[in-house]
């Protein structure tokens, strides 16, 4: 699938709520990945918004875990950029994560692989210029209806 060109903050927040707005049904695993300042963390947060979240959406960056209800389900965040081992994740109650999270958002998920499980769908976030260059890499079925509805509604829109 091409890159969406996020030309500011505001199209990666654009993204972010797109992704809320089409996610499928049934227990999913997206993998945020990028470079640090890529734009990670930006559509993390509009995703949870887009979902409902109020308030506050911190990064997980020292707390590992921020976990949300939504209308949508239980959204778990998860930042590794600290873990230094994939062993580190088992002190984190991931069995729990799987058993009640509707959906897994994982920043840094390089740093968790063999532990964490397999994305459904991964969101690549590279810079580009002064703005970004997204990806939507499917690895399951849902992941693919996923990747095609948002990719659409980007073009629909744009």
């Amino acid at each position: 699938m091409t890159g969406l060109s996020l030309h500011a903050p505001s199209d990666t927040e654009r993204l972010g709520a797109l992704l809320a707005q089409h996610l499928p049904e049934g227990r999913l695993v997206a993998w945020l990945d990028g470079d640090l300042g890529a734009g990670k963390t930006t559509a993390a947060r509009a995703l949870l918004r887009a979902l409902g979240v109020a308030g506050g959406v911190r990064s997980p960056t020292y707390t590992l875990v921020e976990r949300y209800d939504t209308a949508a389900g239980e959204v778990a965040h998860l930042d590794l950029y600290r873990i230094a081992d994939p062993e580190e994740l088992h002190y984190l109650a991931l069995d729990e994560l799987v058993e009640r999270a509707r959906l897994w958002l994982v920043e840094w998920p390089q740093r968790g692989q063999g532990v964490l499980p397999p994305p459904d769908l991964v969101l690549q976030l590279q810079v580009d210029g002064t703005g970004r260059l997204a990806r939507l890499v499917s690895h399951s079925a849902a992941g693919r209806a996923w990747a095609e509805a948002v990719h659409r509604a980007w073009v629909t829109v744009a």
